[in-house]
């Protein structure tokens, strides 16, 4: 199993995506859309249309992870960004995410600390 380790960084997909594609497909997104590198370790994160499911891709060191999670009911509250294919969070951020959590109305304490890496 992978794990999420305070290196490793998660990108979700602002856009939908078709939710047929396998490796291949979600590795060239990553790298053609996202302009990312499929093979870094980081966790990329994808929807389709109705927000009703998702794909989640990582590399773990030996090879390619595809997970995938279909909601019964509902829908994710996806992330919105105006000028970006991707945006990132947190492992925090992605569980809440996972647990249905509107990520909008969810804010840190205005004195919490976080330190941002050069980019």
């Amino acid at each position: 199993m992978f794990g999420l380790g305070p290196a490793t960084k998660i990108y979700v997909a602002v856009e939908a995506v078709d939710m047929r594609k396998g490796f291949e497909g979600l590795y060239g997104l990553v790298r053609d859309q996202l302009g990312q590198d499929p093979l870094s370790g980081h966790l990329f994160l994808f929807t389709n249309r109705a927000h009703s499911r998702l794909k989640a891709l990582v590399f773990d060191g030996s090879g390619l992870w595809v997970c995938a999670k279909r909601l019964e009911r509902g829908r994710f509250h996806w992330p919105e960004a105006r000028d970006a294919r991707s945006v990132s969070m947190r492992p925090a951020e992605l569980a809440m995410l996972l647990s249905g959590i509107d990520l909008a109305q969810a804010r840190p304490r205005a004195n919490w600390y976080r330190r941002h890496p050069a980019a």
